[in-house]
């Protein structure tokens, strides 16, 4: 058993909020969340509490929730004629041939249709694991330790992953970040090697990878629910090509 089990509220208001109430055997206390992906709104409760105390908890915050949802960033899906960010600049979107998205003359060319957004999802994952599989090979190498598995993914709450065998795992969105920023979570994840921690000095491996590892972990933290607002699922009511 999961010891998880969801209901679904709606706040009434302007506009009215859909609250998931997540019950949890771990849960000890009320947690309001807001996803910085799809600003998905949840409420995790223990299992012993009674709805009305959690509904209740929830009112008390409507103002701090309804503030974190206006700020969060809309929702964007790329399109033909629109532009995305690769490598931390806005890259025109235009039509092209064949079947997959292409990176040609500084943007993305794609051919028309409902699935231009997984083509270019595709072209993104593969560009974002030839620039961070070069990134740790080059900070691995530098630390004079080797990695296991690089793996991609599209998490929600962490930007990458070193595992205890030493496997490493990213967003492939990084590569949608400036450069230096993509190189930072690399050399982060590397210096785990040697650090499995995030002690004085673990960021002293992370500052002699990365001496400026500063200024793309601010930029992170203030620009990376743009990245994780973009959506590349197919238009809805499509034909499959």
């Amino acid at each position: 058993m999961s010891g998880l089990s969801t209901d679904i509220h709606v706040l009434p208001g302007d506009p009215p909020v859909t609250v998931a109430l997540r019950r949890s055997a771990r849960a000890k206390r009320f947690s309001l969340r807001v996803s910085r992906a799809d600003g998905r709104v949840s409420l995790s409760l223990p299992h012993w509490a009674p709805e009305a105390e959690a509904l209740a908890f929830l009112r008390d915050r409507e103002g701090w929730l309804r503030r974190q949802l206006a700020s969060a960033p809309a929702i964007r899906r790329p399109e033909i004629g629109g532009k995305i960010p690769i490598c931390g600049e806005d890259r025109p979107i235009s039509c092209g041939g064949g079947r997959a998205a292409r990176l040609l003359d500084g943007g993305v060319q794609v051919p028309q249709g409902p699935r231009v957004g997984p083509r270019i999802r595709a072209l993104l994952q593969a560009m974002a694991r030839d620039r961070l599989a070069a990134a740790c090979d080059l900070h691995a190498a530098a630390l004079g330790r080797s990695y296991g598995r690089l793996t991609l993914r599209d998490p929600r709450s962490r930007w990458g992953s070193c595992s205890s065998k030493g496997d490493l795992m990213f967003s492939w969105r990084l590569i949608m970040a400036p450069p230096d920023v993509l190189d930072y979570v690399a050399a982060h994840e590397v210096a785990h090697l040697a650090e499995m921690n995030h002690s004085r000095r673990f960021w002293d491996v992370c500052e002699r990878l990365c001496p400026d590892y500063r200024a793309p972990r601010a930029w992170l933290k203030a620009e990376g629910a743009r990245l994780l607002a973009w959506q590349f699922d197919p238009l809805p009511d499509g034909p499959v090509l």
